[in-house]
This record gives structure tokens, C-alpha cells and sequence, in this order.
């Protein structure tokens, strides 16, 4: 994106929205639909605000929707980390805390319990990696586990808040 003007809050709350959607649709994974429903709640007065209306269009979302948006998260050090084909921001997240960087026995462990949590919930284990170290994130693997599956929905969504929050943050200035 070099050469491309910073993403500031006046330059989001003047765009139309496809524009706006295009600029922001890499704040939540492979699902731009919660990006274009905040558009409508411009103009944003803080990246807080901008991420509090997204999180409302979560909020307000159905439970097939806010599915679909957890499963298009990758595995954390699944396959699609394996081969490469993550999205910019899950590779650089994944990496920070170490996912890139697996002994045998942790990628052993790790394929372990996200078969074990996808065989029981349907989508993967989502969690904000670049708050958490390989440790946390395995123990938070085998605690979430025993959580019913509208707990772990909640759970999911909460991370992906977190996720986006980041994203935002590190991309939009004021």
C-alpha cells in the first residue's frame, strides 16, 4: 500500500461505500460485510468509535452470519500457515506469537486441539494471538474446550474483536 495516502478517520467518513469497505475490509477476515454495515453510522469520531460501530453490526448479527465470520479465520498453525496462504495480517499475527516457529511437538499438539475444537464446535479456535504467547494460547485451547457452543460463539466473536481492534489501530490514524 506504499504511495497510497494514510487511512485517516476524515478520509474514511468521506468515502462512499464501497470505497470505505474496500479501504477497511481487511479488519475482519475475509468478510467485508461487517465493514460495509458500520458505514452507514459515519461519520466516526475516534478509531474507538469506528470499531464500536463494527462491533455493533456484530452484535446485531445472526448466528449464521457471525459463524460465517468465525470460519473464515484460519487454523492456528494449521494448514493454510503451512502452505502460506493465510492473509497478510493473520501471517503477521500468527508470527508474533511464535506460530511460525513450532517444535515438532508443539505443531503436534497444536494440530491435536484445533481437530479436537473443530470436531466439536464446527469452526476453528479464534483467539487474539498477538495478545498471547504460544503457552496461553495452548491453555486456552484445552480450558475452551469444555465451553458449551453458544459460549464459544461469544468467546470467538469477543477475539475477533480484539483482532480488528488491533488491525484498526494499526492502520487508521485520527
Amino acid at each position: 500500500m506504499s504511495g497510497a495516502p494514510p487511512l485517516t478517520l476524515a478520509r474514511l467518513n468521506s468515502m462512499n461505500q464501497t470505497g470505505f469497505t474496500t479501504a477497511l475490509g481487511f479488519a475482519f477476515e475475509l468478510s467485508p460485510w461487517v465493514v460495509e454495515r458500520a458505514w452507514n453510522d459515519r461519520p466516526f469520531a475516534s478509531v474507538e468509535a469506528l470499531h464500536g460501530a463494527m462491533m455493533a453490526v456484530l452484535d446485531a448479527a445472526t448466528t449464521a452470519d457471525k459463524l460465517a465470520l468465525i470460519r473464515a479465520h484460519p487454523e492456528l498453525a494449521g494448514k493454510a500457515a503451512i502452505a502460506k496462504a493465510l492473509t497478510a495480517e493473520s501471517n503477521a499475527e500468527q508470527a508474533s506469537a511464535g506460530l511460525d516457529k513450532l517444535t515438532l511437538e508443539e505443531f503436534t499438539r497444536f494440530h491435536q486441539l484445533n481437530a479436537a475444537y473443530a470436531a466439536r464446535f464446527g469452526f476453528p479456535f479464534i483467539i487474539c494471538v498477538r495478545l498471547n504467547d504460544k503457552a496461553s494460547i495452548l491453555r486456552a485451547m484445552e480450558a475452551r474446550a469444555a465451553n458449551d457452543e453458544q459460549a464459544e460463539i461469544a468467546e470467538a466473536i469477543t477475539q475477533i474483536g480484539l483482532i480488528s481492534k488491533l488491525r484498526l489501530l494499526d492502520a487508521v490514524t485520527e
